[in-house]
């Protein structure tokens, strides 16, 4: 596999019957989004063999299981006709990311000139006991850094005074970043007594173009909640998101049935993030995506469908044997373009 450059400069914000027709309906027809959960998020990497030990030696992430596939049902789901994907799902605290590498057709690299106000900004916020112990283990393993040190907003931003976060790169260029709240900020159980540095995934955030538009989508098609809003600005978000004058609409989002959460950052200025291209595939390194379950899953990609939504997929693909735990499953973007992977519950 020929090796990539990962040169870029991104940072974050707190930021399928083997037939290649649609899978028969064996969920329910109702529309109800009210069980969806965010499972995992998924992450186009260059190269497994790098990427698995950064994630489990750095970061402290449990490699689960490896997948192995080059079933056509998987290329027609993530719009890869051909492709050639191995999978290494990996957990942390009670959450999971899946890591993808195309093994045929692998796609293009990160841009090097790439921005966190690019609309295909996407990062995994891991949720930390103390920042600063695991700034140092981040330098002991010569990690990239995108952010010189740990930033902590200040008072002047209510809503997210105290907390602390800083902002590197896996192997890829991927963003991600730690995360450290005070004990007045997130959620509980990010408070709770442990021995554990690196505790788990808290949300996955992605650049919007437009809020209302997003919520749109999130709230009335997926019945998301709004969990808490934000504006950020100031130098310690500059050096933070590495965008002069950063000012950034954040909105925190919870799913109706649990899982990680999601952030939309809305860049009030400057206006200059440069949309997804439009002929981004799944194998491209700067593509991400977040895998939500839900039991109406042919109910709810057929509303969608209707709604005008753009799909990866051509709706609902039946995936024999269910390599990835699940029998079907169907990919569509929201109004940004980042991608969402439907599915029903996963086999045991």
């Amino acid at each position: 596999m020929t090796r990539r450059p990962f040169r870029f400069q991104i940072c974050c914000l707190f930021c399928v019957f083997l037939t290649f027709g649609v899978a028969p309906d064996t969920h329910s027809q109702s529309a109800d989004t009210s069980d969806l959960s965010v499972q995992t998020v998924g992450l186009t990497v260059e190269d497994l063999d790098r990427a698995v030990p950064f994630y489990r030696d750095v970061l402290t992430f449990t490699p689960l299981d490896t997948v192995e596939t080059a079933h056509p049902s998987v290329g027609r789901l993530l719009g890869v006709f051909g492709a050639r994907v191995r999978v290494v799902t990996m957990r942390l605290g009670k959450e999971h990311i899946e890591l993808f590498e195309f093994q045929s057709q692998p796609g293009r690299p990160i841009p090097p000139y790439a921005r966190s106000n690019d609309l295909w900004f996407q990062h995994v916020a891991i949720v930390v006991r103390d920042i600063e112990a695991a700034f140092r283990n981040l330098l002991r393993h010569d990690v990239a850094l995108i952010s010189p040190r740990p930033q902590t907003l200040s008072a002047s931003i209510p809503a997210a005074a105290g907390i602390s976060a800083l902002y590197f790169r896996d192997p890829t260029g991927n963003p991600l970043e730690i995360i450290h709240y005070p004990p007045d900020k997130g959620q509980p159980r990010w408070q709770r007594e442990t021995d554990s540095l690196f505790l788990g995934i808290d949300h996955t955030a992605l650049a919007v173009a437009d809020t209302e538009g997003s919520l749109a989508f999130y709230q009335n098609e997926l019945g998301f909640t709004v969990a808490g809003e934000s504006v950020n600005v100031g130098p310690e978000q500059e050096r933070l998101t590495g965008v002069f004058g950063a000012r950034v609409r954040i909105t925190g989002l919870r799913p109706p049935g649990g899982g990680i959460g999601v952030e939309l950052l809305e860049y009030q200025a400057p206006s200059t993030g440069r949309p997804l291209p439009p002929d981004t595939r799944a194998g491209d390194l700067w593509h991400a995506h977040i895998r939500m379950q839900t039991v109406p899953v042919k109910a709810l990609v057929q509303r969608l469908l209707d709604g005008g939504s753009p799909f990866v997929s051509p709706g609902v693909v039946s995936l024999p044997d269910a390599p990835f735990g699940y029998d079907a499953a169907a990919m569509v973007r929201d109004p940004s373009g980042h991608a969402l992977l439907l599915t029903p519950p996963t086999t045991p």
